[in-house]
């Protein structure tokens, strides 16, 4: 029996076991099915792996020395990561699809391509077609079939895996398989929603049977086929006419209907402390809370501290550890540059380069290259405030003498 076959044929999940997604076992307390498909139809989980995703992919990721910090754009992995990690997509298109992968199921792999001793792409490979597992020497293997070339069975020097929040398993842990009760929820509410404005009767009333009249399956047939004709969204309005032996019923709303709205506004927040993702930075706002304004920016802050930043220093990590030699690790490292997130917060940058150049911790030039612009005659000097003097000069120059006023005497 094949590795494939004896992996299907193992028995159905339960549902409280959130282990695997890609045996398709997504079943939750109410009923749907929490694939990565069926999550990705939510507004908030969509938004949420989008945010991050897109964000994430965006950051430029560049190599720097150790000890200097210089950005080496001449070693082998600065293009593959920055510029283009393979053939049919740019690098943003790669990492997004990396993040987004880590939030759907947890795990998000890439083959590594060589030419000789030279790592020269990485190509995305299918989660749910991708088995990590060890082999009988301690080494971790994959298992992969790809629909163009077959089956295959690799080590780790051919697979590139990022692992999201985990035990420290083969395998991250899938935020869809262990959040299956709340997205199954939300989905079951954004269901009865769409199916009370699609199949719901729109008038305000039912037509009740009198105490005293008696009728027969025909005429009850016909009493539900003429409530077909007037029922749906685009009959709202009409007026239907009952039949003898019918009065009108006034139709109100439960109080526990109406709180439909209250239980799928709760799912936003819900869904987003899963996905670790304040909910206004999806454009949820709490009751009296704005948009815009310095609080928001705190936030925006505490996300990339809290949130973005360990997932930037995974990938980062996973990246040296797995892409370059011992020896490599030792002479370089990997960083994402978060400053591009603040590139549009004009008065903050203005004031953070105010502060470096007057005490002599950036030059012009290193600021200028941030900003995209052309490098200035004399700006790789760095300077302080006292007269923004070079730092080599201190204590060294004399007071320049005051020159005389026009027509003063000498």
């Amino acid at each position: 029996m094949s590795w494939l076959s004896m992996w299907w044929s193992k028995p159905a999940l339960k549902v409280q076991d959130p282990e695997n997604s890609r045996r398709g076992s997504h079943d939750s307390w109410a009923g749907k099915a929490t694939t990565p498909d069926a999550v990705l139809q939510l507004a908030t989980a969509w938004a949420c792996i989008r945010l991050k995703s897109r964000v994430g992919g965006s950051l430029p990721l560049k190599v720097h020395t150790r000890g200097s910090g210089l950005v080496i754009d001449d070693h082998p992995l600065y293009s593959l990561l920055h510029d283009s990690p393979n053939a049919n997509q740019t690098a943003m298109e790669f990492w997004e699809g990396q993040f987004a992968c880590m939030d759907l199921r947890g795990n998000a792999y890439a083959e590594k391509v060589y030419i000789g001793q030279r790592l020269v792409a990485l190509v995305p490979m299918h989660p749910d077609n991708t088995h990590p597992y060890r082999a009988a020497d301690g080494s971790r293997r994959y298992r992969y079939y790809d629909p163009v070339t077959g089956f295959h069975d690799w080590g780790e020097d051919k697979v590139f895996h990022l692992r999201s929040f985990g035990t420290g398993g083969l395998v991250g842990l899938s935020p869809i398989s262990y959040g299956r009760q709340t997205l199954g929820t939300a989905l079951a509410a954004d269901e009865v929603a769409g199916r009370t404005f699609a199949n719901g009767l729109q008038v305000s009333g039912f037509a009740e049977d009198q105490p005293n009249a008696k009728t027969n399956q025909k005429q009850r047939e016909e009493l539900v086929e003429l409530f077909d004709k007037f029922s749906g969204s685009e009959r709202a309005g009409k007026v239907m006419p009952l039949p003898p032996g019918f009065s009108f019923k006034e139709l109100s709303m439960k109080p526990e209907d109406a709180q439909l709205l209250e239980t799928r506004g709760f799912h936003v927040e819900e869904i987003c402390r899963w996905f670790g993702v304040f909910p206004i930075l999806i454009g949820h706002a709490a009751q009296g809370q704005t948009m815009w304004g310095t609080g928001v920016e705190s936030i925006n802050l505490a996300w990339l501290t809290l949130y973005l930043g360990p997932e930037l220093q995974r990938v980062e990590q996973a990246i040296e550890k797995q892409l370059m030699t011992a020896v490599d690790r030792s002479k370089f490292y990997v960083e994402h540059n978060v400053d591009a997130l603040l590139r549009a917060d004009s008065q903050g940058r203005a004031a953070l380069y105010s502060v470096q150049a007057q005490n002599g911790l950036k030059t012009r030039n290193e600021m200028r290259r941030r900003e995209n612009d052309p490098p200035l005659p004399g700006g790789d000097v760095l300077t302080v405030q006292s007269n923004l003097l070079p730092l080599n000069m201190l204590g060294k120059t004399p007071p320049r003498a005051v020159q005389p006023a026009p027509g003063e005497p000498i």
